[in-house]
């Protein structure tokens, strides 16, 4: 009996030892997520204002790229040496930052703390949109003042996407959700999105080779196709392969399938905000601007319709942490 006493008091002590140590590894990954997301905010609010703002600079000029195309250079601001196409559409994406993405990041993490699910899952896809965002920044702009900033900002970022990523235990995380939750909908506009966006851009990339011209006209004085790379590598993929898990109710889908959307919807918003103001400067936006904005609120529409259905009252998350693993009452 004493020997039985002992392991059953041995393995009470272990275990109450794991979850102190646990909690307080919780607390303490809370504490830097919210640093790193205050950081963020921040950080971009500085950029962003100074991309809409800056206005220094002569103005308009041609300038002849290394293949001995003439580019039409925006001459103005912080973005003045990125092409007269390119460079307003940096700024209409500011103004998402600034006016949308900032405010949608403080409140999600506002949420999270507050030990919500919804609001976790919201400030992953949120933190999402500003990673991609300045990775495109830093390797896509020209080399400007903020360069700094645009590495601190996609470092706070990627890691915090990271920490947020990890918080989330996909073993039990489909019980979080009801059972009308819309997966065939949702699965399946994320894989259309990937193919269609896939074959957008393909249509850019494709015929130059095929003419032998090799470089797309859209290449301007840039290096390469920065978007159309990262996107057929990394983003689009991940669309495809979230939607296909979300679809077939796999654990890993209920976790990358809502994140992603609310990462697409933020960034559907910011194409949006770039194809209008390319139009308002008499740009060419036919077919762009019936689809980007058509898939925009299909996002945002899938968005509300997961997020609604997760059941944040069916959870106990004990120290009302970001990073505590949900512990289900049913």
């Amino acid at each position: 009996m004493t020997s039985i006493n002992f392991i059953e008091r041995s393995s009470i002590n272990l275990s109450n030892r794991k979850l102190f140590t646990s909690t307080e590894q919780t607390l303490k990954q809370k504490s830097i997520i919210t640093v790193f997301v205050l950081g963020i905010a921040l950080l971009s609010a500085l950029s962003a204002s100074i991309g809409i703002f800056s206005a220094e600079g002569g103005g308009p000029y041609r300038f002849r790229s290394v293949r001995g195309k003439e580019v039409m250079i925006y001459g103005k601001g912080i973005y003045r040496h990125m092409s007269a196409e390119v460079a307003p559409q940096g700024i209409a994406q500011d103004y998402v930052t600034l006016f949308l993405g900032i405010p949608l990041l403080l409140v999600s993490l506002f949420m999270a703390r507050r030990g919500s699910l919804r609001g976790r899952f919201l400030l992953t896809g949120v933190v999402g949109y500003f990673l991609v965002t300045y990775l495109f920044y830093l390797v896509m702009g020209m080399y400007n003042d903020l360069f700094l900033a645009y590495v601190v900002l996609l470092a706070l970022s990627f890691y915090t996407f990271l920490l947020l990523f990890q918080s989330f235990n996909t073993k039990h995380l489909f019980s979080c959700f009801n059972e009308n939750t819309p997966v065939k909908f949702a699965g399946g506009f994320l894989v259309f999105n990937a193919v269609s966006i896939a074959f957008l851009w393909l249509s850019i990339v494709v015929p130059p080779l095929l003419d032998g011209t090799v470089v797309p006209v859209q290449t301007e004085h840039y290096t390469t196709l920065i978007v159309q790379g990262i996107d057929l590598a990394i983003l689009l993929p991940g669309s495809f392969i979230s939607g296909v898990l979300f679809y077939r109710k796999r654990n890993s889908g209920y976790l990358w399938a809502p994140v992603y959307f609310v990462f697409l919807s933020l960034l559907m918003t910011a194409l949006t905000a770039k194809v209008a103001a390319m139009a308002m400067l008499g740009y060419a936006v036919i077919p762009a601007i019936y689809i980007i904005p058509t898939f925009n609120l299909a996002s945002i529409l899938g968005t509300i319709l997961i997020l609604k259905k997760i059941r944040d009252e069916s959870i106990n998350i004990p120290q009302k942490g970001v990073y505590d693993e949900p512990v289900l009452t049913k």
